[in-house]
């Protein structure tokens, strides 16, 4: 299976269960709740190369699947909602789509509060004052409230990239001295 077609099946996977997850948090009233949950899942597929490898593996069995997550939902303590809607995910095979579905979950509640979203890659953690700037610079570009996904990348060296929509601005280091080494090729 070509790549595209590999990430159109990740996304329409996404979408549908980020979807039908943000329709079941809405019912409840538990929107902002849920994403704090799907953020502690997020961490944790980032922190634990354990959970990462059943997140993303397809040699682990719907079963073996389904009683890991079942495991790692009661010691997380996440919600019923998230717990069952995890215990279905992976049940369905579907565990590799999860980080897709949490970023779509983020978009769509944005979406609904009348927002943007910004996926943005630091070469540190940003910190809270940091973040809060980078907000309202990027408010007064868009016109709207931003919410911010900051992801920690070290191989950019230096300053941010940032998407937001069909946008992107590419200010780190490593793409800087990319076009330095590429202008220098050009030269000489």
């Amino acid at each position: 299976m070509p790549v595209a077609d590999t990430s159109q099946l990740v996304s329409g996977v996404a979408e549908r269960y980020a979807s039908s997850l943000f329709d079941l948090a809405l019912e409840a009233g538990a929107v902002d709740a849920v994403a704090q949950d799907l953020g502690k899942f997020e961490a944790l597929i980032s922190e634990s190369g354990d959970f990462k490898r059943l997140v993303e593996s397809p040699v682990f069995s719907a079963d073996d699947q389904f009683k890991a997550i079942s495991a790692i939902v009661s010691s997380a303590g996440a919600s019923p909602l998230v717990g069952n809607f995890l215990k279905v995910v992976a049940r369905n095979r579907r565990l590799f789509a999860l980080p897709a579905v949490i970023r779509g979950f983020r978009a769509i509640a944005a979406r609904h509060r009348g927002e943007v979203t910004a996926e943005v890659t630091s070469a540190h953690a940003l910190s809270g004052e940091q973040e809060n700037e980078l907000k309202a610079t990027l408010k007064s570009v868009t016109g709207k409230d931003v919410a911010v996904n900051v992801t920690v990348d070290p191989s950019i060296l230096g300053g941010l990239i940032v998407k937001v929509g069909s946008r992107q601005i590419d200010t780190s280091l490593r793409t800087k001295l990319s076009s330095l080494k590429l202008a220098l090729k050009e030269v000489g």
